[in-house]
């Protein structure tokens, strides 16, 4: 979404290099004009860059501004080494290595100085008793952990690992869900946008299943079966979320978006309101777009598309309607959007907003 902030453009027409400095003023400003960047959360996958597709060739930018924590060394580090544990005791750890370890101290104190246990003899006794009752702790220990085995891991494990989710769809059943698209689609003619561009295959024909592909570094992957339906409904979003920022209209917002971008935008209008500014967007079309990844984490389904679309973006005075910045003409912008949506024992809920990138 290209949002502008408040920028100046001086002109002065008494000499030609009044008028360069002026121009290289104006590109400055055109250049610092985002305010918005990348912005948002992509659960687990947050720091981590989509999947290129045709419509976003290039690595997109990384995420600026999150309520998501930055993972800790060992998170982006696979290749780290443990930390080695700490080398057991020939006697034990516990109360029983401590009598034992007790005891043997205490003989060879006797030893040394001609008392106690009755010098060579006496050790020597010591030792075979120490080794009698360390013998005896180390079986009944092992005799304990028989009786009490770990219990295997359960839960989620399938499910992270793109599986059945409880209350999700299952592979192979009645609606075992429509793959991503593997190019571009024009968004142009009967049935366009995303859902019969990209939904629909480049000979405009429907696309034929194909089996989700388990997550894969570089490679586009959809874990959860992206329909058609969800295709219409990035497209509708798309149109209704820039409109409703350009109206400022916080109540569409709240309802699209996830609670963090619904801060964010926030701040956002704020930041205009206090300037005297108000961005306005019109003509928002979608050109082209493809799914980059999709994919489930617990009872979350996310889903991140690669947009191409058209739009009309101008900063103007609150009071006046002056431009300030910006353009009448028509362009185009390319964007990463991530959408995530709640699943739960009745179905799942409406796709919202959650991240937007630039390219």
């Amino acid at each position: 979404m290209s949002r502008f902030s408040k920028g100046s453009r001086k002109v002065s027409g008494i000499a030609a290099i009044a008028v360069a400095m002026a121009l290289s003023l104006v590109v400055a400003d055109q250049a610092d004009a985002r305010q918005g960047g990348s912005f948002g959360s992509r659960g687990t996958r947050t720091f981590q860059s989509p999947a290129p597709t045709q419509t976003a060739p290039s690595t997109a930018a990384p995420i600026q501004r999150s309520t998501t924590p930055q993972p800790g060394p060992q998170a982006t580090n696979p290749g780290a080494r443990p930390q080695t544990a700490a080398r057991p005791s020939m006697f034990g750890n516990g109360f029983g290595g401590a009598l034992m370890r007790g005891l043997l101290i205490g003989g060879l104190v006797g030893m040394l100085f001609g008392g106690g246990l009755g010098g060579m003899a006496g050790m020597l006794g010591l030792l075979l008793q120490v080794a009698l009752i360390g013998g005896a702790i180390y079986l009944v220990m092992r005799l304990l952990r028989s009786r009490n085995p770990t219990p295997a891991a359960a839960g989620y494990g399938r499910s992270m690992a793109g599986g059945p989710m409880p209350g999700g769809p299952t592979p192979g059943g009645p609606n075992p869900g429509a793959p991503m698209n593997s190019g571009p689609m024009s968004g142009y003619g009967v049935g366009g946008g995303m859902g019969g561009g990209m939904g629909a295959g480049m000979a405009g024909g429907p696309v034929p299943p194909q089996p989700s592909a388990p997550p894969a570094r570089g490679g586009k992957t959809d874990e959860i079966g992206v329909l058609p339906a969800d295709l219409d409904t990035f497209e509708r979003l798309l149109s209704t979320i820039q409109t409703a920022f350009s109206r400022e209209d916080q109540g569409e917002l709240k309802a699209n978006t996830t609670p963090e971008m619904f801060g964010f935008l926030g701040d956002e209008l704020r930041d205009n309101a206090e300037k005297g500014l108000r961005n306005q967007v019109s003509d928002v079309k979608l050109l082209q777009g493809d799914v980059a990844e999709a994919w489930r984490e617990g009872m979350r389904d996310y889903v991140t598309v690669a947009l191409r679309y058209a739009i009309r973006d101008q900063m103007v005075d609150r009071t006046t309607g002056r431009v300030t910045s910006g353009s009448d003409a028509v362009g185009e912008t390319t964007e990463i959007w991530t959408f995530v949506r709640e699943r739960g024992p009745f179905g799942a809920g409406p796709w919202l907003l959650s991240a937007i990138q630039e390219t």
